[in-house]
């Protein structure tokens, strides 16, 4: 019988790859790998240098203008580094150096990105979840007021509960001289303080103080404790509790606080808020930069009152006097 072949001819053996079609092979799959490496490299590298600018800017900003090496020396910076990096932040307007190079400030930059980042909320957003939290600990609305030249300015709200009274909402606008924005005006400059203490001052309420002798001693008491509480000074039955915020430079941006009708508010109730308004207002700060630990304080301890006197007015001040009375009073 004839033997049959296949159509296709002879089967072969395929053929095994050469040494150098391996290297080939081996060299696509390798050289993916160690570019995703290097790119990762890079990334973390320009990471590390994105973080070492923002530290040297928020060391310029907390002490003012600062010799190029002992700003290296507080950042733990590279001499060489810190210089080479204030060169390009220079490059950008955002940090200028004298003629030597030597002593180095915030530059003129930051002027319009602080204007945009106030006209985008950047403040209210940030402080968003804070008043969240403080929010839920107290049980009440919680509110967030900035000075605006003469007046307060409600820029963020959180309402615990739906049905609670919101006293102030996003966007109202209030005097300086009663209620929380007394905090503000404690901390405003002494020509902001001076003109609103010199012109007549309306009143809201009965319980709205108008003196300007005793709102001037009033605002040094309120920068000595660190906190506000008011009752009736501007909406009668409220009572607030208020703290104040700070920036990376230390300055009083902000004040935070709670406001509850006065049927929730008896004694000793709002004394014990002081504490966790302070805290909402000291984390809210060290998101904002400000890292000084005295900030992180505490409410008084409770001290025995005088006779007539709610046990919430007699707090002592911070420092550890006692008997002194807290800023608080239906009266102011």
């Amino acid at each position: 019988m004839a033997s049959i072949k296949h159509p296709s001819g002879p089967r072969r053996a395929a053929a095994k790859p050469s040494s150098a079609t391996k290297s080939r092979a081996v060299g696509l799959k390798a050289e993916p790998a160690k570019t995703v490496i290097a790119e990762a490299a890079a990334r973390e590298a320009s990471t590390a240098m994105l973080e070492r600018g923002i530290d040297l800017l928020e060391a310029i900003a907390k002490t003012g203008p600062i010799d190029a090496a002992e700003l290296a020396k507080r950042t733990g910076f590279a001499p060489l580094t810190t210089m080479r990096l204030l060169r390009v932040l220079q490059s950008r307007g955002f940090a200028v150096g004298d003629e030597d190079g030597k002593n180095w400030r915030l530059g003129t930059r930051w002027n319009a990105y602080g204007q945009a980042a106030a006209e985008q909320g950047a403040l209210g957003a940030t402080a968003m979840p804070f008043l969240t939290a403080l929010g839920i600990a107290a049980g009440e609305n919680a509110y967030l007021k900035v000075r605006d030249g003469m007046a307060s300015v409600t820029i963020a709200v959180y309402q615990t509960d739906p049905t609670l009274r919101i006293y102030t909402e996003t966007g109202s606008r209030g005097s300086l001289h009663a209620g929380s924005g007394r905090m503000l005006l404690a901390h405003a400059p002494e020509s902001v303080q001076t003109q609103v203490l010199t012109q007549r001052l309306p009143r809201f309420t009965p319980a709205t103080r108008t003196d300007a002798t005793w709102i001037a001693a009033d605002l040094q008491r309120i920068r000595a404790r660190g906190y506000l509480v008011t009752a009736d000074e501007v909406v009668p039955g409220a009572v607030s509790v208020n703290a104040p915020v700070r920036d990376a430079s230390g300055q009083v941006v902000a004040v935070i606080f709670v406001s509850a009708p006065t049927m929730r508010m008896r004694p000793p109730r709002p004394r014990a808020l002081v504490s966790i308004v302070q805290d909402a207002a000291a984390k809210l700060s060290h998101a904002l930069g400000y890292t000084r630990s005295e900030t992180m304080i505490t409410a008084p301890p409770v001290v025995a009152k005088k006779s007539g006197t709610p046990s919430w007015a007699t707090a002592p001040a911070l420092g550890g006097r006692t008997g002194a009375p807290a800023t608080v009073s239906r009266a102011g």
